[in-house]
């Protein structure tokens, strides 16, 4: 069965309704995992995701910021959520859709100095990122038909960004959090969907600052979204899709969405 799976930060669901409704009438997407909805769970607008055809819906959501969803057209089987780094700050939720295990995370930006000691918000974003090649490993998801998705804040590669070399020592890009998401790939041997089919050194962005209100426009991007998929599922993969004209519209949020198609 053909199964497509979106992935978006959208930066305040409640803000990006319009949005997501521009959206899905385009796109259509089967499944649709949202990162910082900035809800508490029990206020997210299920009337409106069942307007546009998402009847099946799993939140993990806290007051004013962070929190994650999935929206379906499909019926969800087996919701979890997990509590990273002993904090219960509403960064993951996975289902069962289609046969297919699916992960929706929101790892934690890290703030502004790349230093561990001086900057705790960068020592939880590497302890985040520590767990997750932790969990992969520990749960064999290299043996299970999954797909990872989400804003994992960090663009790995050369050409993730728009400069490299005056990038390096910027979080996001540091040769740590790079290293750290090696290990993680390795950890469930995945595969970095979007490389496969855009790949190094060809550039390729999911992001776009608001600090510099020319960024889009310029094209100053980072690849901080991420789809990633287990091996079982390596020849289902049949196509993906960087929708970054959503950037452009009013009020946008500053991520785009990802689309995965599956066979």
């Amino acid at each position: 069965m053909p199964l497509r799976i979106a992935t978006w930060n959208v930066n305040s669901v409640r803000q990006r309704l319009a949005h997501l409704e521009r959206f899905c009438a385009t796109h259509a997407p089967d499944v649709l995992c949202l990162q910082e909805i900035k809800v508490p769970s029990e206020d997210f607008p299920l009337a409106e995701a069942a307007a546009l055809g998402y009847r099946h819906v799993e939140v993990h959501g806290q007051k004013g910021y962070n929190g994650v969803a999935i929206l379906s057209r499909l019926p969800l089987t087996k919701p979890s959520r997990q509590v990273w780094c002993e904090r219960d700050d509403c960064r993951h939720l996975a289902v069962k859709v289609g046969g297919v295990e699916l992960h929706n995370f929101y790892v934690p930006a890290g703030g502004d100095v790349p230093d561990p000691e001086q900057n705790p918000k960068f020592a939880h974003k590497l302890q985040f990122l520590t767990e997750l090649a932790q969990w992969a490993g520990a749960e064999r998801l290299a043996r299970r038909k999954a797909v990872i998705v989400g804003d994992l804040n960090v663009a790995p590669l050369e050409h993730d960004v728009w400069n490299h070399k005056r990038l390096r020592r910027s979080v996001g890009h540091t040769p740590q959090e790079a290293e750290h998401m090696t290990r993680f790939w390795a950890a469930g041997n995945l595969i970095d969907v979007p490389r496969r089919f855009v790949p190094e050194p060809e550039p390729l962005y999911t992001w776009w600052g608001y600090r510099f209100p020319q960024s889009y426009a310029r094209d100053y991007g980072w690849r901080l979204d991420h789809v990633l998929a287990t091996p079982p599922l390596g020849k289902s993969l049949k196509s993906l899709q960087v929708v970054r004209e959503t950037r452009t519209w009013e009020r946008p949020s500053d991520h785009v969405p990802v689309v995965l198609d599956l066979e």
